[in-house]
């Protein structure tokens, strides 16, 4: 069982997750939860739940555009992509999403209904996988073919993706963190992305190593094991927020 300090922290951590994936950057995602918590005293904190503390963040978050330079907000979740992110991502229940997001639990459904539509509203995009187990790989390339994007293909080493990379520039990669033959796939996505500017999506079953709120980690982040509502929610989030940077 975790202690009070612990379960903080691993709440705290997820905190990031969600506030990254909302925003669409890791610094601006950490610098917002920190500030959050700067404004609460530590004991308060430790006594939060989750949902609470989640609750505090979602309401946060929806008044950044009355603090924030425009371009700098842009990019922040509507009311239909923070439900469906609190929901397939964060794992909250309907009625737990309603709580945070302060809603009734049937408009919960109705922006969960807007969120599944505007699912392929980014198009068609170019998605290579970066996945040294066969069936987790194959289950990632079927949902990625079921949203209507092509996978360019999938590679087990972070040399393989490279070379890979390198034939075809993908729109979007999919990585685990560590590769069975020892190779980073964080490596091998930083290497192509300098090269082609491709976001990215990491995998990983110890996503906390990731969200510590340290520079460099990833801003969208999916834990194993997952599920195929998680796969489709974060892609779409990654596409239409890399859509409105493009305009």
């Amino acid at each position: 069982m975790l202690s009070e300090n612990q379960q903080a922290e691993s709440d705290i951590a997820f905190l990031r997750r969600y506030a990254r994936a909302v925003i669409g950057q890791q610094t601006m995602g950490d610098k917002l939860v920190d500030a959050l918590l700067e404004s609460l005293p530590q004991d308060i904190v430790l006594n939060m739940d989750r949902l609470a503390l989640f609750a505090r963040l979602d309401a946060y978050l929806t008044t950044l555009p009355t603090r924030q330079p425009r371009h700098e907000v842009r990019l922040l979740a509507s009311d239909p992509r923070r439900a469906l992110l609190l929901t397939a991502l964060e794992g909250f229940s309907t009625d737990e999403t309603a709580a945070i997001m302060k809603k009734h639990g049937g408009e919960v459904d109705d922006l969960l209904v807007s969120a599944e539509k505007a699912l392929l509203s980014a198009g068609p995009r170019k998605v290579f996988i970066i996945e040294d187990e066969p069936l987790v790989a194959a289950h990632i390339a079927q949902t990625v073919r079921g949203m209507g994007h092509q996978v360019l293909g999938t590679a087990a080493t972070s040399q393989a993706a490279i070379a890979a990379c390198k034939q075809e520039a993908p729109d979007l990669l999919l990585a685990d963190i560590m590769l069975a033959d020892g190779s980073s796939g964080a490596e091998a996505c930083s290497e192509i992305t300098n090269q082609t500017g491709t976001p990215t999506i990491f995998i990983t079953a110890y996503p906390q190593k990731l969200l510590r709120g340290i520079s460099g980690e990833p801003a969208y982040l999916i834990q194993k094991p997952f599920t195929a509502a998680t796969i489709k929610a974060v892609i779409s989030q990654v596409l239409i927020q890399q859509a409105a940077r493009q305009k």
